[in-house]
């Protein structure tokens, strides 16, 4: 019995000291500061991808070379695909669902490489709006998903769209995709 008399002082002074330790630590992770996305960095983010859309579908009625810069651009600014993995499953995709490149994201905006690909932002949209169902905030990350609607600029006609966006904040604080999953409404 004395044995475990004995045991247990000395593991509460190691406990103690450890606590101390942890202690500390947190006091200097308490200086460190985390960056957190916000809800409207989050609707910041959307309504840029939503003018680029659009954009890239004006810069097609000048020329091709055009659009496709301003696809390349969108990519660059709003995407995360320079900082690691986008999961990027367009609308129209079916014979290649996900694209998991740069090259293969400019192709499904314009046209290119893929078959299929048709050059979805050339319609030319007039208009892009975002309706969030909810978006979770989650440190420097985030989920949205809701529906967008894009309006036609040969019909006028509004179109519905499911999606899930992901978000990240890159090192310098930027909002970029990390992910985009959109798909037609079940019917």
């Amino acid at each position: 019995m004395n044995k475990k008399t004995l045991v247990l002082p000395i593991i509460l002074v190691t406990l103690t000291g450890c606590g101390a330790q942890n202690e500390d630590d947190t006091a200097q992770a308490d200086t460190v500061e985390v960056p957190t996305i916000t809800l409207a960095a989050i609707e910041e983010a959307q309504e840029a991808w939503a003018e680029s859309i659009v954009a890239i579908g004006e810069a097609s009625t000048q020329s091709e070379e055009a659009a496709e810069e301003q696809a390349k651009e969108t990519l660059d600014t709003l995407y995360a695909f320079d900082e690691g993995t986008v999961l990027f499953k367009p609308t129209k995709a079916a014979e290649v669902p996900f694209r998991s490149t740069k090259e293969e994201a400019l192709s499904y905006f314009v046209g290119g490489d893929i078959e299929e690909d048709s050059g979805f932002a050339l319609e030319p949209w007039t208009n892009v709006r975002f309706d969030n169902h909810d978006t979770i905030l989650n440190g420097d990350t985030a989920l949205s998903s809701g529906n967008y609607y894009f309006t036609s600029g040969e019909t006028g006609e509004e179109v519905k769209v499911e999606y899930t966006f992901g978000y990240m904040l890159d090192e310098d604080g930027n909002v970029r995709i990390q992910l985009q999953h959109s798909s037609v409404p079940f019917r």
